[in-house]
């Protein structure tokens, strides 16, 4: 079941939205209102979360508040990585949630935390179980990131490898899992907490390990789950039916379910995290997307499971 839909990831982080491209983040904004718009026209009922943002800036969300963004959207959302890449606390979690709880009467979200086993096991062992204390409930939904380990073989969706040294390759290490599929100490500390401490888990193109998630979300007691849809991706051959495979997969989770990256030849610039020459065609795939999954009819929602099927 769809529970919300996340329009954009991180638009305020340089490898999700380019700031050379869009500033003051106008482009961000028009194209997200239009986004909210076209999702409420085929599900009136469907929760639209303004793209979890990281770093936790208080000063994106007013220049959203501002330009009439949060006027279109049912909920907000932080990302944050206090042991990895944030210049701040562990301990700060629950004040730089404050921090945007102040802003809004709507509620906020932690679409992603983790800590990764970079440096040790060990310390994304406690890092979960101290992340855990510190904001399960204050938060209606917290999702860690993540099950897997990236595969060494992968690139992390990021534009800018060379100038980050070792930040980057943590990216390769926030899982659950290692890469080939093996538990790491913070596994068991993470079944501790469910369902109420949730999952994001990114599902690259024709990921072969989509299969053996929902195997171990199963088994670990996972309720709430975030995953994505690529716009960039639906252009490739064959993406309808991966995009149906994928989700029929995960139809027994309650997901927030994020529409991101720029197909290249849509963008200002050719590439992922380009705003758009036009933003009305992000919206487009945002309401075909919830049209196909998250349908206001439950009568076409049934008939679309019984099709994936």
């Amino acid at each position: 079941m769809i529970e919300a839909v996340m329009l954009w990831n991180e638009p305020n982080n340089k490898s999700h939205w380019d700031p050379a491209l869009d500033p003051d983040w106008s482009r961000y904004a028009a194209m997200t209102k239009l986004a909210a718009r076209a999702v409420r026209a085929v599900n009136p009922k469907l929760p639209c979360v303004l793209g979890g943002i990281s770093p936790i800036d208080p000063e994106f969300i007013r220049n959203m508040a501002q330009r009439g963004v949060l006027d279109e959207v049912q909920q907000l959302a932080v990302h944050g990585f206090p042991l990895d890449w944030n210049l701040w606390s562990i301990h700060a979690w629950p004040d730089k949630l404050a921090e945007i709880q102040a802003l809004t009467d709507k509620p906020v979200i932690v679409s992603e935390v983790g800590v990764s086993s970079f440096g040790a096991e060990e310390v994304q062992s406690w890092g979960l179980e101290r992340t855990a204390q510190l904001l399960l409930g204050r938060a209606p939904r917290i999702h860690w990131y993540s099950l897997y380990d990236l595969p060494r073989e992968w690139e992390a969706t990021t534009r800018h490898k060379e100038a980050e040294g070792s930040s980057y390759y943590r990216h390769f290490h926030m899982g659950l899992l290692r890469e080939d599929g093996t538990p790491k100490l913070a596994l068991e500390k993470f079944a501790r907490h469910t369902p109420q401490l949730g999952l994001c888990q990114w599902f690259h193109f024709e990921d072969p390990r989509l299969d053996d998630a929902v195997e171990w979300m199963q088994r670990l007691g996972v309720r709430y789950l975030r995953t994505g849809l690529s716009w960039a991706d639906s252009f490739r051959p064959n993406a309808m039916e991966w995009f149906d495979r994928q989700m029929y997969a995960l139809r027994e989770f309650e997901i927030t379910l994020t529409f991101c990256f720029t197909p290249q030849h849509l963008g200002l610039a050719p590439h992922h995290s380009s705003a758009p020459r036009d933003p009305a065609l992000y919206a487009d795939f945002c309401a075909r997307m919830v049209e196909r999954y998250a349908p206001a009819s439950a009568i076409a929602g049934a008939a679309a499971d019984e099709a994936f099927a």
